[in-house]
C-alpha cells in the first residue's frame, strides 16, 4: 500500500510569515536581543533548516558581544535552547488562536488517502509540539491521530539532508517506491529526492521562485472543489498528470509509476550542520 508524507510548514499551513516570523521576533524582544527580522530577511532565514539553527545564524562575535551573551559555548547553547523553548510556546499559541488557515486540499487529500488505506505521516525539521499543533489545525483531531509524526531533533541533520525521510521510511517499514512526499521548498524536495522518494511540491509564501527541478509535480496548491473552491495553478507537470482545477489522490498515485522515479539534484549545495528545530 502507498504512503503519503507531508512536510509541515508551508504545506499543511502557510505558517512561516504569520506564525514563525512573529514568534521569533517576539522572542527576541522578550529576551532583549538587538534584532528583529524583516519579512525580506526571514525569506533568507527559512532556507536554514531548524529554528535553533536559524537563531544560531545571529551568533557572530559582534552580535554576541552587543547582546551581552556568554562566550562559553555550553552556556551559549543553553541560551539558544531557552530562546527556542519560548519561541515554540509563542508559535503554538498563534496556531491555537486559529488565525492561520490550513492550506487548500491538505485535509481532503489526507482523508482520501486514509480511506484508501494509505499510510499517513508528517516529516519536518520543526519542533514536535509545533508540528502537532499545525497538524491538528489542518486535519482536525480525528484525522490527525492517524498520522505518524517525525519532527525536531529526531535526526542529526536537517533538510536538505535526507535523514528525516530515511527515518520515516525505516520506522514506517514501507517501500520507498510506494512513498509520495509533499513539500513546499527546494530544501525539502532535495531531502526527499536524496532519500529516493517521489516528491510533489506545493509552493508557499517564500518558495515560489525556487528551483524545483526533479519534482514530479509542482502546483500553487493542492486546490479544492466547490464549495471551498480553490483552483490550483500547475507550474510543472513533467509526467503529464494534468490535475485540472485541483489535485486528486489518483493524480498523486500516478507519481508512483516507474516513470516518476526520483532523480536527486547533483548539485544540492552543502548539507547544514546539526541544528535545532523550528
Amino acid at each position: 500500500m502507498a504512503t503519503l508524507i507531508f512536510d509541515c510548514d508551508g504545506v499543511l499551513a502557510d505558517t512561516e510569515r504569520d506564525g514563525h516570523l512573529p514568534a521569533f521576533n517576539q522572542t527576541f524582544e522578550e529576551f532583549g536581543l538587538p534584532v528583529r527580522w524583516s519579512d525580506a530577511a526571514y525569506a533568507e532565514k527559512v532556507k536554514v533548516g531548524g529554528g535553533k539553527e536559524r537563531m544560531r545564524t545571529l551568533l557572530t562575535p559582534e552580535f554576541t558581544a552587543a547582546a551581552g551573551l556568554p562566550a562559553d559555548q555550553d552556556a551559549l547553547d543553553e541560551q539558544v535552547a531557552a530562546w527556542h523553548r519560548r519561541k515554540t510556546e509563542i508559535y503554538t499559541g498563534i496556531i491555537r488562536g486559529g488565525s492561520i488557515p490550513p492550506r487548500p486540499g491538505v485535509r481532503r487529500i489526507a482523508g482520501e488517502a486514509y480511506e484508501a488505506g494509505w499510510t499517513l505521516a508528517v516529516a519536518s525539521t520543526s519542533a514536535e509540539a509545533s508540528v502537532r499543533s499545525v497538524l491538528d489545525l489542518a486535519m482536525g483531531p480525528e484525522l490527525a491521530a492517524r498520522f505518524t509524526v517525525f519532527a525536531g531533533d529526531v535526526v542529526p541533520r536537517k533538510k536538505p539532508a535526507p535523514d528525516i525521510y530515511q527515518l520515516a521510511v525505516r520506522e514506517l517499514a514501507v517501500d520507498p517506491a510506494s512513498v509520495v512526499v509533499i513539500e513546499d521548498s527546494r530544501s525539502g524536495m532535495l531531502a526527499a529526492l536524496a532519500a529516493g522518494l517521489v516528491c510533489a511540491v506545493t509552493t508557499s509564501a517564500y518558495t515560489g521562485d525556487e528551483d524545483f527541478t526533479g519534482a514530479s509535480l509542482v502546483v500553487s496548491s493542492l486546490g479544492d472543489p466547490p464549495p471551498r473552491e480553490t483552483v490550483t495553478r500547475v507550474l510543472s507537470d513533467p509526467l503529464g498528470v494534468r490535475p485540472g482545477p485541483y489535485v486528486a489522490l489518483a493524480g498523486l498515485a500516478v507519481l508512483l509509476t516507474p516513470e516518476a522515479a526520483p532523480v536527486a539534484d547533483p548539485t544540492p549545495g552543502p548539507v547544514p550542520d546539526p541544528g535545532g528545530a523550528a
